[in-house]
Formats: structure tokens, sequence, C-alpha cells
């Protein structure tokens, strides 16, 4: 990659360049700030007064500590609405969320808001508000001020699968792949970079504390993790975690940061409490004094550090931005008083957190249960009975949530269920561009876009007769060593394929060539791919109608994109999880029940909410996990219990088996298992603790 000269980038698109802020009158936003609380109510009505003073705040940086259930994303919404309204010009906001959905739900909601306020206001007036995830406005930014870092702007993003084979590829180069070796796999050498690299914990230092027993490969791997970012460099590409590292890196650079951070009076963080070290020095450096800053989030529920998240950043904010406003959220609108008796009681254990005590103004409710099973079969017995029952009471299934720690605590349950003929969703599973066949066909696309990028080379080249990944890779870097375009098509013409290729080389290069330089409309370069991979889908893989269907999906997802460059970005930072996120008027999957009872771990259940919920395996071992073995890995079992308990609106169930059968070979031993630690006596006191054979349904 050609070296460049570190320069401040005026400017590169229309829609990107750096605009002139309206000049506004500070004095005179503050003073109809004070005024219009009262003149603005209708704004403001159907907040409570907690809400209301956190979306009206003035002045310093603000925290808002927002409670299970009390209505966070009202509240982020309203202020960004209160700040238009006081003068605040839209384009001057940043509005950052953890994804793509919450980002399009709130920019919706304050136009929404806004346009109940004042029905003259036009929608244009109100466009331009910088919204998205941190790694979507990442990206804007690394297109639009990239080459002063050295950054080609035509740069294209690894997802973890492809980070993964990337790792892969040099595990073999180094002869790391030898059985006897014991080396850890890809995956394992992904999770190990991408927390060393958010975290900003040296290699050695977290093999010790999470990796322990790979503790005799932490030369090699520092050797791997050096050679993949070599690699992606030579290749123009970037992981998921690099996007994060090089807006950190952009801010470094003093003229970019004046105008990236120029263009924002207001800076809104939601869900503070999943961030990491870099996204939390990416605000310091946005905000240096925290003038403008507002973050909304809730440190008991900060559950993410295998992803490197760190709940310091919110419990620490206070101290990293002095003279913050902490204002508390505690009307909790989810749960009954009962239930929310007794998530109070659990998180009061925690050692360290912003004490608040949620209450509710809905009806008492009945007491959450506990139930003390022998084992999982009596567990699985008691669950699929409840669940039949309140549903012949009018709770549909859809209604009915099963949470638990680990994905393979509910195997039983499933078997149970598939048994009875309940239909049921499992959370968790590959997302829909994580599926082989979605990747296989993106890779010719990320091909066309970027020669450079070696893991697309390889992917879509192997798929042909006769070609192997080392072959692949030998072609790619025959092309690029040609030195242009023109020149490496020459070189790839002059190549012989062996016979086994028969044709596909040829028709490989008319694709290819029509992707790169013709002039066809990306939903016509994906129906032109589809084309030339439908033969091979039908010979790879046993189900490929199936498969078919997914692929024919694209051209409609492409619909809604501008260019190429913009779906591959979007696809690989926030994909939709299955074909039930794609256009449904393009979808012809069959009649499908709408109501089903849904199972999930707790981390994906985050967020989401039911009338009733079962948490299984609430035993020691389980919940909290036996990996969590120290202080803070045990806090965050406290809060991730926590979590699995404030979804619930109206019945709580949690299941604690005695006996634990190893029946389908996976977790530990059998043996005897404690009721979790963290339902202690004072717990208990809110609980009904009884036994599945003593249990008696509340009247």
């Amino acid at each position: 990659m050609k070296k460049v000269a570190k320069k401040t980038v005026k400017k590169t698109s229309s829609s990107d360049k750096p605009v002139k802020k309206p000049a506004i009158d500070k004095k005179a936003v503050a003073e109809k700030a004070t005024k219009n609380i009262s003149s603005n109510h209708s704004l403001l009505q159907l907040l409570n007064a907690e809400q209301q003073q956190a979306a009206s705040h003035t002045g310093g940086p603000l925290l808002i500590i927002a409670g299970a259930g009390t209505g966070k994303t009202t509240t982020l919404v309203h202020r960004v609405a209160w700040l238009i309204e006081q003068g605040v010009p839209p384009a001057g906001i940043l509005l950052l969320t953890f994804t793509r959905r919450a980002a399009f739900e709130m920019y919706h909601r304050v136009e929404t808001v806004l346009q109940q306020q004042n029905q003259k206001q036009s929608a244009t007036q109100r466009q331009g508000i910088w919204h998205g995830t941190f790694h979507a406005v990442a990206t804007r930014f690394l297109r639009m001020y990239g080459l002063a870092i050295d950054l080609p702007r035509d740069f294209t993003i690894l997802d973890r699968g492809d980070s993964e084979d990337l790792i892969a590829s040099i595990r073999v180069e180094m002869g790391l792949d030898k059985a006897a070796l014991k080396f850890p796999k890809k995956g394992t050498c992904m999770t190990i970079y991408s927390l060393h690299v958010n975290s900003r914990v040296p290699v050695d230092k977290l093999v010790l504390e999470r990796f322990r027993w790979l503790k005799g490969h932490v030369k090699d791997l520092t050797k791997v993790f050096d050679a993949y970012e070599k690699r992606k460099f030579e290749a123009a590409t970037l992981d998921y975690d690099d996007l994060l590292i090089f807006w950190l890196k952009l801010l470094e650079n003093d003229d970019v940061a004046k105008q990236m951070a120029g263009r924002f009076d207001q800076v809104l963080v939601d869900e503070y409490q999943d961030t990491n070290v870099i996204q939390s020095e990416i605000l310091k450096r946005l905000c240096p004094k925290g003038k403008g800053l507002t973050v909304v989030g809730d440190d008991a529920q900060s559950i993410y550090s295998f992803r490197a998240a760190t709940v310091r950043n919110i419990l620490d904010f206070p101290k990293h931005f002095p003279g913050t406003t902490v204002i508390k959220l505690e009307q909790n609108y989810r749960s009954t008083p009962t239930i929310l008796n007794t998530t109070n009681q659990v998180i009061s254990s925690a050692r360290e957190r912003f004490n608040k005590n949620l209450r509710s103004d809905k009806p008492h409710g009945a007491l959450p249960t506990h139930l003390a099973c022998y084992d999982d079969s009596e567990q699985v017995d008691f669950v699929v009975k409840e669940i039949l029952r309140l549903k012949k009471q009018g709770v549909p299934l859809k209604d009915q949530a099963v949470l638990f720690r680990a994905s393979h605590h509910s195997l039983q349950l499933e078997t149970e269920l598939a048994r009875q003929k309940i239909a049921f969703h499992k959370f968790g599973g590959l997302k829909f561009v994580e599926a082989a066949h979605i990747k296989d066909l993106l890779a010719f696309l990320r091909y066309a876009e970027n020669q450079r990028d070696e893991v697309a080379a390889v992917r879509c080249m192997s798929l042909l007769p006769g070609i192997g990944a080392k072959k692949a890779l030998n072609l790619a870097q025959m092309f690029l060593t040609a030195g242009s375009y023109e020149q490496g098509m020459l070189a790839w013409k002059k190549w012989k394929p062996p016979k086994s290729t028969g044709t596909a080389w040829n028709k490989f290069l008319a694709l290819f060539q029509s992707l790169v330089t013709g002039k066809l409309s990306l939903s016509k370069q994906i129906d032109a791919v589809i084309k030339f991979y439908k033969p091979i889908l039908e010979d790879k893989y046993d189900e490929h109608r199936t498969r078919l269907a997914d692929l024919e999906q694209l051209p409609a997802i492409a619909a809604k994109f501008a260019n190429r460059t913009e779906m591959l970005t979007d696809l690989t930072l926030d994909p939709p999880n299955s074909t039930d996120e794609l256009p449904k008027n393009q979808r012809s999957t069959g009649k499908k029940d709408d109501d089903y009872l849904t199972l999930s771990t707790i981390h994906s259940a985050k967020g989401l909410e039911w009338h009733t919920v079962y948490v299984i395996h609430a035993s020691d071992g389980f919940i909290p996990s036996d990996k969590a073995t120290d202080t803070e890995g045990i806090e965050e079992e406290l809060r991730l219990f926590y979590v699995a308990l404030t979804r619930a609106k109206e019945h709580l169930f949690i299941c604690s088996p005695k006996m634990f059968f190893n029946r389908f070979g996976w977790g530990d031993d059998d043996g005897y298992r404690e009721v979790s630690r963290f339902i202690d006596g004072k717990v208990k006191k809110t609980l009904i603790s009884t036994t599945p054979r003593a249990y008696k349904p509340a009247t």
C-alpha cells in the first residue's frame, strides 16, 4: 500500500464534505431552554419528572443511569428533539447506538416527536442528524479522512468469518496447524486477538488471565497476529475491530480531529455500559471536556466483557468528565412491584454500582417463584406444563420465554418441546450473511471492489473446479504483480487452467470483468453472480433450492443501497439475522406459525421483554458459570442474572436443578449442584420457594 504523507483531507463527496455549522447564539439557547420547559410542555408532557429533567438538561456532561424498563429510549429521543427545539442544528448532533435498528428507530421517533410538536415544520428542516452504530460512523469518517493516516478510501471490511479464514491461512503457512502442536484453532486465535486490541491488554497478560492453558503459545500467537495485521494492511482490508482503532487514530491527528469534533455541538451515546476502552477514548477526543456529551446506560446491565466491554467506562464516567450531572431513571414501566422487589434485592449485592431502586405503579402481581428441581428432567417437565397451562389461560407462546446461561443448557428442553410439537425459536445462531452460500456470493462482489482482498479472492476462485486455495492465492498474487487491472487480466488470460476446470475459468474472467469495469446496476451484478454461481451451488450443497431462495433475496436488498461499496459495508457491519428480516414482499417461504415460544441465552435476551419468563439452570456452576473464577467475573455473572430476571413483566419462574446428569456430552461431570449463590437469604424472602410437585399456580 503506497504511503501517503499525513495531511488534512478536506473533501471527499458532496454528501460527506465538511460543512460550516450555523452560528448559535449560546446565550439565547440557554435562556430559551430555561423558559421553554413550561412553554414546550407538549414536547415533554408524556415524560415523568426524572425523564423530563434528563431530556431538558443544559450545561455540562450528562450521565443518565436508566434502570431496566425505565424508558431510556423515550428519554433519549426526547432529548434529541428538545435540543433541536432549542436551536441546535440537526447536523450538529451525533447519535451513537449499538445496532442499526436502534439508530433507525430513534431517528424516526425524533421526527415523530418534532412533527407532533410543530406541524408546520417541514421534514427537511429536521434532517441531517448523524446517527448510526460506532462502527458505521467510524467507517463513514474513515472514507472521508482515511488518507491522513495512509488508509485508502477503497478499503473493504472483513467480517468475523473472513478474519478467521485469514488467521487459518497464516497458521498453515507458519506450520502451526500440526495436531501435535495443539496450537489454538482459528476461532480461538481471533477471540484472543479481538480482546487484545479492544481492551489494550498485552497478549501475554491476556493469555495468563483468560486463556491460561495456552500460555505456551504466546510467542507464536504474537507472530500470527503480527502477520495478520501486515496482511490486512497489504490487502487494504480492515476487520471489525480496526474500524474503531483507526477512528481513534484519526482523532490523534490534530487537524482531522478539529474538523471531526467541530462538526458536532451534541454527542449522545446509547448503551454506554457496553462500550470498550477504545470507544471511551474516542469520546474523550470528540468531547475533550465533556461539553455537549450525553451518555445513557445501566451499570447493572453490563454483561459483555467477552467482547471487551468494560463496566468501568460507565462507573468512572464522572471521573473521566468532571462536572458530570448524574440523573437516575427509576420508574419502571415493565415489571410488577413484586418482580422489582426481587430484582432490586439481587442487584443490591453488587460490590460497586450506582445505587437505584426501581419502582412500579402496576398492580402488585404474583410473587416470583423459585423451583427447587431434582434434575433437568423435572425442570423441563415443570416448564413445559406451565407454558401449556398459561397458553390455555390466554398467554400466547410468543409472550413467554425460557432463558439460560449457555446455549447447550436448553438441549433437553428442546427435545421435549419437539416431542410435544410446541413451536419454538432459539436465538443465537448464524446471521444471514454468515451462511456459507451468502459468503460465497458476496466474495465475488468484494473481490471486484478490492483486488487486494486476498480472502475474497481465495474464496471465490477456489470455488472453481480444479482450483484449490493455494492456487487461488497464487492467481490473486499474479494479478497484483502485473501492476494494473489491464495487465492483470492479460496475465490471467494467458494462464492455462487444468483440464478439470473446463470452461469455468473463462466464464469467471467474463464475470469478473463485467463486475469491475461494466456498467451493470448493483442488482444486475448480483443476478450475474447468481447465474455463474448456481451450478456450483447445486454441486456443492444438497439443500441447494433453499440456499438459492436465500440468494434471490439479495437483489431486493441491493435496491436499498446507492452502490456496491455501501451495500458491502452495511451487510458486514449490521447483517440481517435471517431471511425473516428481509423485505417481506420478496419472500415466498410458505406459511409459518406466528405463535412460538422463545428460547434464548440471557445475552441474546438483553433489551427484550415477555409476559412470562422462565430462568432455568439457576444453580452454581451454571449461574454463575464455573468459568467465572475471579471477583470481576462473578460480578458480571450477577449482572447477567439480574438482566434475565428483569425481562419479566407479569410472571417470573426461576428453576434450580440439584442434580446434573451429563446425557449430552457437554459441560462438567455428573454431580450435585447448589442453588445459585445469587439467590441468598434476602432474595429468598421476596420469592415463593417450592418444588415442582408442590407448586400451586396463583389464582
